[in-house]
């Protein structure tokens, strides 16, 4: 199982963000738990300063607007 974080305030891109993991995800098989990370602290942790962000398995594999959909099977099959 992947464990994906999607940090962002909340915003109608970290929405779109997580329907894309979530759809991709589904597409290919593969298993997530999907958390949503909102709390600036915790983002800002991660060493985002763009949102969205993506974190798959604890390694922070995007920052700043929409992924794209081939990106997010390559992270999710890594």
């Amino acid at each position: 199982m992947k464990d994906v974080k999607v940090l962002g305030p909340g915003c109608k891109r970290c929405q779109t963000t997580e329907d894309m993991v979530r759809a991709e995800a589904e597409r290919l098989g593969v298993p997530v738990r999907i958390d949503k990370i909102t709390d600036y602290a915790a983002i800002a942790g991660y060493g985002v300063l763009s949102t969205p962000g993506v974190v798959v398995n604890g390694k922070l594999v995007h920052a700043g607007g929409l992924p794209k959909a081939e990106d997010i099977a390559r992270w999710l099959t890594a």
